[in-house]
C-alpha cells in the first residue's frame, strides 16, 4: 500500500502536459455538480488525482447588503438536502446579533427536534437511496441495475422503510419550520411555533416503528461492513484527525458544544474551545483548481492539520451518546478500532446510522417533553455587530459567520460548510483508491465507480460547498446571427485583461 507521502504527491504532476486525462463527470448519486479528474501516464499510472467543483454560487457575497433578519431563510437556499442546517447555524448567528446567547427552553427544543428530523431524513436518503447499490450489489455491478431502481426491484422493503424513514423526518421538519423544504420556523432570538397537540400526538404514533426500523438499518450497515471487513477496513482509507462539536461532558450533540479536535491516535488537539474564537484554530486555503476551500487545523499546518467532519469524526470524537441503544452502538463502533480512532473511511455508513438511530431515540424525548408544546418562545437583548452560528450538520460541522453595520445590513460573511470541512480528506480518499487500485490497469467503469464509492462515503453537498477565489475570471463573447464570435472581453477579479473586436 502507497504511504501517505506518496498519497500527497499525487495532488499535482510534474509534466501534466505529457499525461492522459481522465474525468469522471458528472460525479452520480451525490448532491451538487463534480467531478475527478485523473492524469496517466503512457502505463497507466496515476500521476494526479484531483476532485473538483465546477458549480459557483456566490452567497458569501450576494447576501452581502441583506437585512440581518433575512438571513436564516434566505442561507437555506444554498441547498435542497439540507436547508434546516443552513436555516438553523444561521439563525444561532442571529440571535447573537440582537443579543441572545441562550434561547428559551421551548425555542431551544424545538429547534433541536427541527434538526434532529433534518438529519434522520438526510441519513435515510444517503444510506438507502445514494450508497446502498454500492454496498448491496457490489462495486463491479452493471451500472445499469446498480442504482436506487435496482434496490426497489430486488430489496422493496428495504427501499420503502427508506423512503417512509425519510418521509418521517420530513414531516418533523413541516412540523418545526412550517414547510418540509425551505421553512421559516428559526427567527431572531427562537422560533415562530410551537408544537401543536395534534401534532406532536402525530409524530408519537409512528415513533416507535421509526426507532425499529432505524435500528434494523444499523444492524444492515453494521453487516455489510463486517461481511467484506479486510476491504472494507482499508478502501480509501487514511489517517486524518477528526473535528466535531461536542456537549457537556463530551456527549454527543448535533446542536451545540464546543470545539473538539483529535489526533489519530485519540488525543486531543484541542477541546472545550467555544466556537465564536473557531478562526484561532480553523485557516483556509483555496487552490486555483476548485470552488471549494481547504481548511485545517492552524496549529498543525496545511498538511498534516487536515480533519475530517462528520458522522465519523462524531461517533470518533464524543464520549457518550445519551440515548441507550445508539449508545451501546457507539461502544461497539469505538471497540473496533481498539487504539485510536476509526479511520477506515467506508465505516461512515455504519457511523451514520447509529446517529440515525440517536435522532430517532432524541426524538421521542423531545416529543415527551412538556416544553416542546411552550409558548414561551422569544427573546431579545441588546444588538451587536458580529454573530457566529455552529452546528453539525449531516455531513459534518457548519460554520456560519456574519457582520453587520449599524443600519443592521450585512458587511461580511463566511461560511465554512461540512463538504468543505472535508475537501482534503476527500481528495487525499481518492488518491488512496487511485494509487491502491488504478496503477497499470485498464481503466473501466466499475475501477472509475470505485473513486465514487469513495467519495460517497462522505456524503458530500458540493452544491453547499462552493466558493469564490477572490479571483473570478469571466469571459463574454458577441456573436452575431451567424455565429461568428465579433468580439471577446476577458475580465479577471476587477481587471479587465484583454478586449478585442474580430
Amino acid at each position: 500500500m502507497t504511504d501517505m507521502t506518496d498519497i500527497n504527491a499525487l495532488e499535482t504532476a510534474a509534466d501534466p502536459e505529457k499525461l492522459r486525462r481522465v474525468a469522471i463527470e458528472p460525479l452520480t448519486r451525490v448532491e451538487g455538480h463534480g467531478k475527478v479528474s485523473l492524469l496517466l501516464d503512457e502505463e497507466n499510472r496515476v500521476k494526479q488525482a484531483r476532485l473538483h467543483i465546477v458549480e459557483f454560487r456566490g452567497f458569501e457575497k450576494f447576501i452581502q447588503g441583506r437585512p440581518y433578519w433575512e438571513l436564516p431563510v434566505l442561507v437555506q437556499r444554498l441547498c435542497g438536502i439540507c436547508p434546516v442546517s443552513h436555516h438553523l447555524a444561521a439563525a444561532k448567528a442571529v440571535d447573537q446579533l440582537v443579543g441572545v446567547d441562550q434561547p428559551t427552553p421551548s425555542a431551544e427544543k424545538m429547534r433541536r427536534l427541527m434538526h434532529r428530523g433534518q438529519i434522520l431524513q438526510s441519513h435515510a436518503l444517503h444510506f438507502f437511496h445514494l450508497s446502498s447499490p454500492d454496498l448491496l450489489f457490489g462495486y463491479d455491478d452493471e451500472v445499469a441495475h446498480r442504482n436506487i431502481v435496482g434496490v426497489l426491484a430486488e430489496h422493496p422493503d428495504l427501499a420503502k422503510q427508506g423512503v417512509l424513514l425519510r418521509k418521517f423526518g420530513q414531516e418533523v421538519i413541516h412540523f418545526t419550520a412550517g414547510k418540509r423544504v425551505h421553512g421559516t420556523g428559526a427567527i431572531p432570538g427562537g422560533v415562530n411555533k410551537s408544537l401543536s397537540l395534534s401534532e406532536r400526538d402525530k409524530l408519537l404514533a409512528d415513533i416507535d416503528q421509526v426507532i425499529e426500523w432505524s435500528q434494523g438499518a444499523l444492524d444492515l450497515a453494521k453487516r455489510i461492513f463486517f461481511e467484506d471487513l479486510e476491504n472494507n477496513r482499508r478502501f480509501a482509507r487514511i489517517e486524518t484527525n477528526m473535528l466535531s462539536l461536542c456537549g457537556d461532558n463530551g456527549a454527543l450533540d448535533l446542536y451545540h458544544g464546543g470545539l473538539r479536535a483529535k489526533a489519530p491516535d485519540g488525543s486531543f488537539i484541542f477541546d472545550k474551545v467555544d466556537y465564536r474564537n473557531y478562526g484561532d484554530y480553523i485557516r483556509e486555503q483555496v487552490k486555483p483548481w476548485s470552488y471549494m476551500k481547504f481548511p485545517y487545523i492552524k496549529s498543525l499546518g496545511s498538511n498534516e492539520g487536515a480533519y475530517r467532519v462528520g458522522p465519523l469524526a462524531r461517533i470518533n470524537n464524543c464520549d457518550v451518546i445519551p440515548t441507550p441503544l445508539a449508545e451501546a452502538a457507539r461502544v461497539e463502533f469505538r471497540a473496533f478500532s481498539g487504539n485510536g480512532l476509526v479511520q477506515s473511511t467506508l465505516a461512515y455508513h455504519w457511523a451514520r446510522m447509529i446517529e440515525l438511530l440517536f435522532c430517532a431515540e432524541a426524538i421521542k424525548v423531545l416529543l415527551l417533553d412538556s416544553d416542546i408544546t411552550g409558548n414561551n418562545l422569544r427573546t431579545k437583548g441588546e444588538m451587536r455587530d458580529e454573530g457566529i452560528g455552529v452546528i453539525e450538520a449531516p455531513r459534518g460541522t457548519l460554520f456560519h459567520h456574519y457582520r453587520i453595520n449599524e443600519d443592521g445590513l450585512v458587511t461580511q460573511a463566511n461560511l465554512i460548510v461540512s463538504t468543505t470541512n472535508n475537501n482534503r480528506a476527500m481528495n487525499q480518499s481518492i488518491r488512496r483508491v487511485a494509487a491502491d487500485h488504478f496503477d497499470g490497469r485498464e481503466l473501466s467503469e466499475p475501477l472509475l465507480n470505485q473513486i465514487e464509492v469513495a467519495i460517497r462515503a462522505y456524503d458530500p453537498c458540493l452544491s453547499c460547498a462552493t466558493h469564490a477565489l477572490g479571483k473570478m475570471p469571466l469571459e463574454v463573447e458577441l456573436v452575431d446571427a451567424e455565429g461568428t464570435i465579433i468580439g471577446r472581453l476577458h475580465k479577471d477579479g476587477s481587471r479587465i485583461v484583454s478586449r478585442c473586436s474580430l
